[in-house]
């Protein structure tokens, strides 16, 4: 296999906010395992953000990633998991590369194959996929479009000129927010999701859960700091509305401490190292009976579209990710926006090419 690395500049649509900063671009990295087969190159495509919260340099996380190309090179196989070959090679790799790294394989597998990965995973042939087996088939669960903190009115302008049928508004920076979910509501019937980004109180959350409940409000997602274990224990046992674990469920080791304060887990394919894990998280989650999210960074089409394979197993998404950009260079998954639902291209892997 050969690695090869695209670093890229993304810009935003509009600035984006949220409890941790405001943003007007995102460096990313995406990917490239590519492979050689019947005499034709074939590639898959992972993406690594270079979320500046996370530490993450671009010019650092490229050499680390170049400096294994020597030892993909070598490797000749396409097993089903590259988790085992990472560990031998950069046991201390950062989450988010070795996420790149996993979707990247992922996608150049179900490639190989000729089939759609979500459907390499089901067992699926390529004459199943020709045939459109099970595609109707599959769950639909719609992504939500995210308004980010800004202003009252700025928030209303952004969901006035983007209309979709299912919201998360970020919220947790200030005294405003069930002020901004009421005039938000004057404009739209759409459930909203809300994301405080750890930045409430136990007693606020609370009191919040039952107003923002009168309020089309669904669930809200990590209100209170990682390390208040007193307090989510409280909100727990207290809020009218159903909590996602989202800062407090990064791995697959996060999970089992979830059940017992959230209802819900919002999985992060970068956090977690990948596909590969994430799918471990949500067969976890089920057995805990917990609710699972599949959420998403700032991120291209190449990101989103591996994170999209997850859809029929989810019961939420947020992967709005690509449609926050001022300009992606990537196509892949898109998302209709009457219904919310992804509509996934007519290729194999996961569905991208990267624009010339």
């Amino acid at each position: 296999m050969n690695l090869t690395v695209h670093p890229f500049t993304l810009p935003l649509a509009n600035p984006f906010r949220i409890a941790h900063g405001s943003r007007t671009e995102q460096p990313t990295l995406i990917v490239e395992l590519s492979t050689n087969v019947l005499g034709a190159q074939v590639s898959g495509y992972g993406e690594a953000p270079m979320t500046s919260y996370y530490g993450l340099n671009s010019a650092e996380c490229t050499e680390v990633l170049t400096s294994l190309a020597p030892a993909f090179a070598q490797k000749k196989d396409l097993p089903n998991s590259i988790e085992g070959f990472l560990e031998e090679i950069a046991p201390d790799l950062h989450p988010f590369l070795r996420c790149a790294l996993d979707v990247a394989h992922q996608d150049l597998r179900a490639r190989v194959a000729g089939v759609p990965l979500r459907h390499l995973w089901r067992g699926k042939t390529r004459a199943d996929w020709f045939g459109h087996y099970g595609e109707a088939a599959l769950k639909k669960t719609p992504t939500c479009y995210t308004i980010g903190l800004a202003p009252i009115a700025e928030m209303v302008r952004k969901l006035k000129a983007f209309p979709w049928p299912v919201y998360k508004i970020k919220l947790g920076a200030g005294d405003d927010d069930l002020a901004i979910i009421r005039a938000l509501r004057e404009h739209t019937d759409a459930p909203f999701y809300v994301d405080a980004n750890t930045g409430w109180t136990a007693a606020q959350t609370i009191a919040l859960s039952h107003e923002l409940k009168t309020l089309g409000v669904v669930f809200i997602e990590q209100p209170l700091k990682t390390d208040d274990l007193a307090g989510q224990k409280e909100v727990f046992q207290h809020s009218a509305l159903p909590l996602f674990a989202d800062e407090s469920c990064q791995t697959e080791a996060d999970v089992d401490r979830c059940a017992a304060h959230f209802h819900g887990i919002n999985i992060k394919v970068v956090k977690c190292g990948g596909l590969t894990p994430a799918r471990r998280m949500i067969s976890r989650a089920r057995k805990l009976n917990l609710k699972v999210m599949a959420g998403c960074m700032t991120e291209s089409s190449v990101g989103i579209s591996g994170i999209a394979q997850l859809l029929p197993e989810l019961d939420y998404a947020d992967m709005d990710g690509a449609m926050l950009l001022a300009k992606d260079p990537a196509r892949g998954v898109t998302f209709d926006p009457a219904t919310g639902h992804a509509v996934y291209p007519d290729l194999a892997g996961t569905g991208v090419t990267l624009r010339g």
